[in-house]
């Protein structure tokens, strides 16, 4: 019996045969599309960036050499306002202001946080709850932080009751320039520990436990294992931390501004740079061009200020 022939237009049901150049073409045309690709991933975040960031900095570059104001387009002018910046009172005191806002802050920040996070990664019962309550401070807002020490440190607040209670009188934290900056730097430090503790719990928990232990089988104690063991294996989030606390602190505003007030305490001698760039440049007779000025400065320091700490890291390293 003869076997049954299949015609050659009848072939089995499957997938199309792509022809040999099929491949080549789709592969061509990827490569093709494949440089742009990435920037069409980047274009929205590029764009904020562009808007909200690199549009407002160029923009008071130029605005810096020029005498424009809110309502009114500038002309060039210069450096005319870096000049009268030189012979402004109040830009001086802003400056010093600033400047001892990042003296009293930073080292505050650096080492206590520290200090806190070793406390924190012990694994005891309820230490959560402490981990939880110390970072508390960092999510609330401070607007809602600065009213409550306001209320506390206020001449009838609950710290000055607490004072007169036990007799030692009533203390001018609010009304004292130096109290009422000293007060704002407490303040910053309070709400700043959660956020630098976490960092540093991050840090702390790449430190290999057997350096502990050789340290004290060789008879070192805790302070000792600290400066020897702790700080050399968690420098360089120090220097992070320094960096980051001393940019931040430079360009403090909210918690001068709701403790001193808009006029920056009394008779002013508690406004820092950013509260004067804020004074001197809003409003319908705001100063834009020099309220620039004053924010190329800051922005001229805080560079140089993280400079200065990477520099003093790689000579620690050197």
């Amino acid at each position: 019996m003869k076997a049954p022939t299949i015609s050659p237009d009848l072939t089995p049901a499957g997938p199309a045969v792509r022809s040999p150049g099929s491949g080549g073409r789709s592969a061509r045309r990827i490569r093709r599309h494949l440089p742009s690709s990435p920037w069409l991933f980047a274009a929205p975040g590029l764009l904020i960036v562009g808007a909200f960031s690199l549009y407002p900095f160029l923009s008071t570059l130029v605005n810096a050499f020029t005498d424009r104001r809110t309502l009114v387009p500038g002309q060039y002018v210069g450096l005319a306002n870096f000049e009268e910046l030189i012979h402004d009172e109040m830009f001086w005191t802003g400056l010093r202001n600033s400047t001892l806002y990042v003296l009293g802050v930073v080292p505050a920040l650096v080492i206590l946080p520290l200090l806190l996070a070793m406390l924190v990664q012990r694994q005891i019962p309820g230490i959560t709850f402490f981990r939880s309550a110390f970072y508390t401070p960092v999510v609330a807002s401070i607007v809602v932080v600065g009213l409550i020490w306001v209320w506390m440190l206020d001449d009838r607040g609950l710290i000055n009751a607490l004072l007169e209670a036990v007799g030692v009188g009533r203390i001018g934290f609010l009304s004292d320039q130096w109290l009422l900056l000293g007060s704002a730097m407490a303040v910053t430090v309070w709400k700043g520990l959660g956020y630098y503790m976490i960092i540093y719990l991050a840090a702390l928990a790449n430190v290999p436990r057997e350096l502990h232990e050789a340290a004290a089988v060789d008879g070192a104690g805790p302070v000792r294992r600290f400066l020897t063991v702790t700080v050399p294996a968690v420098r360089s989030t120090m220097v992070l931390v320094g960096a980051l606390s001393s940019v931040a602190a430079f360009k403090v505003f909210s918690e001068v501004y709701l403790m001193a007030g808009p006029s920056g305490g009394p008779a002013g001698e508690d406004t820092t740079l950013v509260m004067l760039v804020q004074r001197v440049g809003t409003g319908l007779t705001g100063r834009v061009g020099y309220a620039s000025a004053i924010s190329v400065v800051v922005f001229v320091v805080t560079v140089a200020l993280m400079l200065l700490v990477l520099r003093a890291d790689r000579k620690e390293d050197a």
